[in-house]
């Protein structure tokens, strides 16, 4: 008989992610318009600006490990998840823009304990029969909040100020931290205080992985920045949005079985599948600025199913990638592993974010995925050569 896996702690952790997540996309592709239209920020420091949120959320992530692996996780959690939806009413008072890039970069600390909290408390609660079908829904609801999130956003700009647009997103925030509250987690087992070392923060058994993931995160991280500017460049005239879309829907359907085939042992195969298919999909996606000039019609629609399939890719990658982390770990450590799994996620969509602007400025975006096409390829053969047999070897469980 399975271990059951959907309790009410479970449904109300999952209602909490969704309403995090919800709430920062909603803001996410109206704050250029904020800084611009409020604060009359020139366009070439909003990027600057809004990037202090996730320079804030990876400079806490390794302490994020070591605090959740030290004290109570809830409580740490639920502190957390308060400042983060707080906030949002510092954003409806701030009225000078320092204040505002406080705010932005309190945000970003809160959001990074947040995240890291929220996945360390799944795999708490949850039997470690059914841990990679937990992660995976748990990770829907950031997907599901992708897809909603911006497409309510950018319609409420239309329609409403951008007071009213912070008020929707606190209202999230706090019916979330009402959910959050009421997720029962299991007692914490005191272990003895070992000395600070490395290790506390960093999970040194996962670095390879973590140099695997890095290259793996940059060109996705060049991805969600510039996929926009490609296609009006390309001449792709349906809306962008689209793209984000189908990219969604794919994550959503691919994390739907990927847990289960984690939970059968089967994690370095998936993780090995993902990469081959989003390899093929970074090439496509840079050659599409050579076959547009061949078929309009035939090169739009792949551009779409590209798409798909690299919301395929990534989603049956996410939680065999966090699961590998984890049974790297000793249970103590937990946090340190998810926050090291995070970190090196989140370092590689940096670097994409600032060297796909810069590559493309140089050269042009269609060579921009052909580097990122290349990055994925040594990410893959590093994983095939170094990663699986490293994991294979050192594995607890």
């Amino acid at each position: 008989m399975k271990d059951k896996l959907v309790t009410p702690g479970y449904c109300f952790i999952l209602a909490a992610n969704f309403l995090l997540f919800f709430a920062f996309y909603l803001i996410l592709p109206v704050l250029p318009f904020y800084l611009t239209e409020v604060f009359h920020t020139e366009s070439g420091a909003v990027g600057l600006i809004l990037s202090a949120y996730t320079v804030a959320a990876l400079c806490i992530r390794p302490f994020c490990g070591f605090l959740l692996d030290t004290f109570s996780r809830k409580p740490l959690y639920l502190v957390a998840y308060f400042i983060f939806t707080g906030i949002f009413v510092g954003y409806m008072l701030a009225g000078v823009l320092t204040i505002f890039i406080m705010f932005r970069v309190v945000h970003g600390l809160a959001f990074g304990m947040v995240t890291v909290a929220g996945n360390t408390i799944v795999i708490d609660i949850t039997p470690s029969s059914r841990r990679g079908e937990a992660i995976g829904y748990y990770g829907l609801m950031n997907n599901m909040a992708m897809s909603f999130g911006p497409m309510v956003g950018l319609f409420m700009h239309d329609y409403y100020s951008f007071q009213t647009i912070f008020m929707c997103s606190l209202i999230s925030g706090t019916i979330g931290f009402i959910m959050a509250c009421l997720v029962k987690t299991p007692k914490k087992e005191p272990v003895p205080r070992e000395p600070i070392s490395l290790d506390r923060f960093i999970l040194l058994k996962g670095i390879p992985a973590g140099a695997s993931l890095l290259l793996l995160s940059i060109p996705y991280g060049m991805t969600t920045t510039y996929v926009a500017m490609y296609a009006k460049e390309i001449g792709i005239s349906l809306s962008s949005g689209l793209f984000f879309t189908c990219m969604a829907v794919g994550m959503a359907v691919s994390r739907m079985f990927s847990g289960r085939q984690v939970d059968k042992g089967r994690i370095t195969e998936l993780i090995k599948w993902g990469m081959y298919l989003v390899c093929i999909c970074y090439f496509l996606l840079a050659a599409c600025g050579t076959l547009i000039g061949y078929n309009l019609m035939l090169t739009t629609v792949l551009f779409f199913l590209i798409a798909l399939l690299l919301g395929v890719g990534f989603g049956t990658m996410f939680p065999a990638f966090n699961s590998l982390f984890v049974n790297l770990a000793p249970h103590n450590k937990r946090g340190t592993a998810t926050s090291t799994y995070l970190t090196s996620w989140d370092l590689g969509i940096g670097i994409g974010l600032t060297a796909g602007g810069y590559l493309a400025q140089y050269t042009s975006f269609d060579m921009t995925y052909l580097f990122g096409a290349c990055l994925t390829v040594v990410s893959a053969v590093l994983f095939s050569m170094k990663v699986a047999p490293h994991f294979h070897k050192y594995k607890l469980r």
